[in-house]
């Protein structure tokens, strides 16, 4: 996509969904396999233990990779705890801050809210604005410069989908979703969900997600990489490049498309962690579904990770776009 266009309508059609999603699931297996034997990027690959293997000994039977196969399931397990732990370090603080019970106070006094709440205590908000980053400058001139009405409106109202639909989903149910009509996240692209500056699609993902993990996932910008290496970085008929990346022309920067629509995005992650699952099941293994999308945000960040060199080259000419927030 090319700054500062909107995504393509073709990306809503269901005939290009479907394309990404087949392309994806082509690609799925390679990542996740070295996923697991590389305990999501913590560990060592299979290739690379090879590569030792050949270099400084003779493994003629294969019985080190025959170990590690056998281990695949245990470090699945380990993934998995590690990513809920990692999770759940700082939850509690989003669970205080968006506590409905506690929003009479916030409207009495937006200034504090702002000023105290959002900026000291909302983690993802306190790094930024915190942040020694010159790219970050601009979000927290923009952040300085919001409404604090218009803060205190938007998070209230993203409280109030993120319960509202968790409360008339269930886990069963959400999993049969088959078309961005039956997701039911349009709305959650409106400007009733935004602080253009502020609250962008990537905090905005971020704190659905510290809300309600088993509903709605976290479009950071790795994740939106990730999509366009498991999708092979093909167009699918979009006539501006790839949908998951921001091509500014001009300034020939790319960067991820921080303007990606988050019901979209959400329908990916759902099918993608549709694919974990299957893994999971063939290891004979139970995922929490209350933590549906750590596991998603887990892989997703691991399969950027794989390409950060090429990530960081095309973000070298990156001097202040941090709409991703």
């Amino acid at each position: 996509m090319y700054y500062p266009n909107i995504i393509e309508d073709i990306c809503y059609d269901s005939d290009h969904i479907e394309q990404v999603l087949t392309e994806i699931k082509l690609n799925f297996h390679d990542y996740f396999s070295d996923f697991l034997q590389s305990e999501a990027g913590n560990g060592l690959s299979d290739d690379y233990v090879v590569n030792l293997v050949k270099h400084f000994g003779n493994d003629s039977q294969g019985q080190v990779i025959k170990k590690r196969k056998k281990d695949t399931k245990k470090a699945f397990q380990q993934i998995i705890k590690e990513s809920i732990e990692g999770y759940e370090k700082d939850r509690e603080k989003y669970l205080d801050i968006f506590d409905e019970d506690v929003f009479d106070e916030y409207e009495d006094d937006p200034n504090y809210f702002k000023n105290k709440v959002l900026r000291d205590e909302c983690p993802i908000i306190r790094v930024t604005i915190y942040s020694n980053a010159k790219e970050l400058e601009k979000y927290k001139r923009d952040f300085n410069l919001a409404d604090p009405n218009d803060l205190l409106d938007v998070v209230m109202n993203l409280t109030s989908f993120a319960n509202t639909y968790s409360q008339n989903q269930n886990s069963s149910n959400y999993e049969l979703i088959d078309s961005l009509e039956e997701l039911g996240f349009q709305d959650l692209d409106t400007g009733d969900y935004i602080v253009y500056g502020a609250i962008g699609g990537g905090i905005k993902s971020h704190l659905l997600y510290k809300l309600q993990p088993a509903y709605f996932p976290n479009r950071s910008r790795d994740a939106i990489w990730a999509l366009w290496y498991l999708s092979k970085k093909k167009t699918f008929g979009c006539l501006e490049d790839s949908e998951f990346l921001m091509i500014n022309v001009k300034e020939s920067i790319t960067q991820q498309n921080y303007f990606y629509p988050y019901e979209l995005f959400s329908y990916y992650a759902l099918k993608i962690f549709q694919l974990i699952e299957r893994e999971a099941m063939n290891l004979n293994i139970q995922l929490n579904k209350d933590y549906r999308f750590v596991l998603v945000n887990e892989f997703l960040s691991y399969v950027a990770s794989v390409h950060s060199d090429e990530i960081n080259f095309l973000k070298s000419q990156l001097k202040e776009a941090n709409h991703g927030f």
